[in-house]
């Protein structure tokens, strides 16, 4: 019995060294790794630090003033501007990673062969979701120490004191990322696995995340016993963890940050999610005949 379990645990390391090898030399992969970092330093800091030193649109209600911009972009800031594009963005270039990374293996025939010749079905998935839970976590650290080494140039560019962020708060800030961009991911994994192909999938995910999501929430303002459904979905969760962490106010232009479920509700719904797109993810792949 030992020497099967041991077996078992052999089967899924393997697959999961495997899947780390066949993502990480994947140029796809890091090509949507370094889209992420880029839009990450664009959209929290180039944008931000040239509207800063030319002085901002003052005429404009919704502006923020000069100082204030600035605080954002200093390394105290970190955690509550850290997640801001993760809820959607940052969200949609990981489903597209999940939805490749299995629609791939159905697409290219790849799993058709591992799923033969090589380890268990089960083995062979949990090696994938391993995988790509690693690259998750390994993304979400990289960004969190570069967005800290680019705030503390801006710190130092406009002769402001280095004050790094609480460390309780830094962490709080990058479990939100990796459980944000995490589920995003499996459900990527889901659809990749229900299209079993790489195209369809990333367009599906894609139009659900930046379109369908959307929609209904526009629908619900005028249609509120729609709200019932739009504010459980899981980009209203990912928004709501996101809006959580800094706060948003009156006129929030940031895209995919929300202010619906409160921190612990949307935690829940977010972790409720991942399990689920893992678990219907793996018996689609256990009871589905691999052609």
């Amino acid at each position: 019995m030992n020497g099967l379990s041991e077996k078992k645990r052999n089967s899924v390391r393997g697959a999961c060294r495997a899947e780390v090898l066949r993502l990480t030399k994947w140029p796809t992969l890091w090509i949507l790794l370094a889209s992420w970092m880029v839009l990450n330093f664009v959209f929290l800091y180039v944008f931000n630090y040239l509207t800063y030193k030319s002085g901002g649109a003052t005429d404009s209600p919704s502006t923020m003033p000069q100082e204030a911009l600035l605080q954002q972009m200093l390394p105290g800031a970190v955690p509550e501007v850290f997640t801001q594009g993760m809820a959607m963005f940052g969200g949609a270039l990981m489903l597209i990673a999940g939805a490749l990374a299995t629609g791939s293996g159905y697409g290219w025939g790849t799993w058709k062969t591992v799923f033969t010749a090589g380890p268990s079905r089960t083995a062979a998935f949990a090696g994938t979701v391993v995988a790509l839970t690693v690259i998750v976590v390994a993304l979400v650290l990289a960004v969190c120490v570069a967005d800290l080494g680019v705030s503390a140039a801006i710190a130092v560019a406009e002769s402001k004191q280095i004050v790094l962020p609480p460390v309780a708060a830094l962490a709080e800030s990058v479990a939100a990322g990796a459980l944000i961009l995490g589920m995003w991911t499996m459900a990527g994994v889901l659809v990749g696995v229900l299209t079993r192909g790489p195209a369809l999938s990333v367009g599906l995910g894609l139009v659900w995340v930046l379109v369908v999501e959307n929609l209904l929430r526009g629908v619900a303002v005028v249609f509120s016993p729609l709200s019932f459904v739009t504010d459980y979905l899981p980009g209203t969760a990912a928004g709501s963890l996101a809006g959580s962490l800094r706060g948003v106010s009156e006129g929030e232009t940031t895209p995919g940050v929300l202010d619906v479920l409160g921190e612990s509700t949307a935690v829940v719904l977010l972790c409720v999610y991942l399990v689920v797109f893992g678990a219907v993810s793996l018996w689609l792949v256990r009871t589905r005949d691999i052609h």
